[in-house]
């Protein structure tokens, strides 16, 4: 007898009323979970930690035909080596990657990110999976991503594919997921000597609250001290987070001087292309950003420079 999603979840919906009635599957591989999603012809849901889109079906914001359960799928629930990086499957959650000591070591400023998202027990349940799929253009683990170099990896019916994660979502709740797809894991890449992250936000309220501006950063010196590779993601200003070049470009070449600091903030201001509304102005979202930045670079440098 299939079972309804209530009836297997009983613990994560709160209420009968969230899915009752809904087909529910919980495939065991990547083959699987493709099929059953592409057979739903965009009438289908992924559920990984499922704290955002169980709200969205108790509020009848999504009317899927079936949730798709992925973390049966081993590969999405690994946290694992690979060409001195590491491999995070989508629906490891955030606790897991904070007891995570060697991926906390090498990403300090994504696991940071990651930690943000809700309260202790969200951290339980919430994946940066997840988090990017949601597409919100204020998610906390995204532009730390942006900022590390992430990778996804996405399997769909036509085998599987890599994306960055800057080019993962087209607009606020849309992403580049075709029909079938879904994501499975993230590739965070090997680091050199003397490279570091940092992740920053602002919000109204001190905990539990949706960023007004995130910032990552992340770079890496030579044995001189000068930069010689960097990133930074900008969230909370656009339509989806972005990858800011520019700011980057006024680190790189320099010992990251208080002169280099200040033109990447002013890289950051100029492309921000926030919006009025009750979380902040596009004025004082603009100043924001580039205040943040520079804090965020501050961070990094000091712990390239320990590393």
């Amino acid at each position: 007898k299939q079972k309804t999603a209530y009836e297997i979840m009983p613990s994560l919906v709160g209420s009968e009323m969230c899915i009752r009635d809904r087909r529910y599957e919980a495939p065991e591989t990547k083959g699987e979970a493709v099929s059953l999603l592409a057979m739903a012809e965009g009438n289908a849901r992924v559920l990984a930690g499922g704290t955002d889109l169980l709200v969205q079906l108790r509020a009848g914001m999504v009317e899927p035909g079936v949730v798709v359960d992925i973390k049966n799928i081993a590969e999405t629930r690994e946290i694992s080596t690979e060409n001195g990086g590491f491999r995070v499957g989508a629906a490891v959650t955030g606790a897991e990657l904070d007891e995570h000591k060697e991926l906390k070591q090498l990403w300090p400023g994504v696991v940071e990110a990651v930690e943000l998202i809700g309260s202790t027990q969200i951290q339980g349940r919430a994946s940066m999976g997840g988090n990017l799929c949601n597409a919100s253009p204020a998610a906390d683990s995204v532009p730390a991503l942006i900022a590390a170099g992430a990778q996804c990896n996405i399997a769909g019916p036509d085998g599987e594919r890599t994306l960055p994660v800057e080019e993962f979502c087209e607009g606020p709740g849309i992403t580049n997921l075709q029909s079938g797809e879904f994501l499975v894991s993230f590739v965070l890449p090997s680091r050199p000597p003397h490279s570091g992250d940092a992740y920053l936000r602002f919000i109204p309220r001190t905990e539990m609250d949706i960023a007004v501006v995130g910032v990552g950063v992340n770079l890496t010196l030579d044995a001189d001290g000068k930069c010689v590779a960097a990133r930074v993601g900008l969230g909370a200003v656009a339509a989806t987070a972005l990858l800011v070049s520019d700011a980057a470009e006024a680190l790189i070449g320099t010992r990251v001087d208080e002169e280099a600091v200040e033109s990447m903030s002013s890289a950051i201001r100029a492309a921000c292309r926030p919006i009025d509304d009750k979380r902040g102005t596009v004025a004082y979202r603009t100043h924001v950003s580039g205040v943040l930045a520079a804090r965020a670079c501050r961070i990094a440098l000091q712990r390239a420079e320990q590393n």
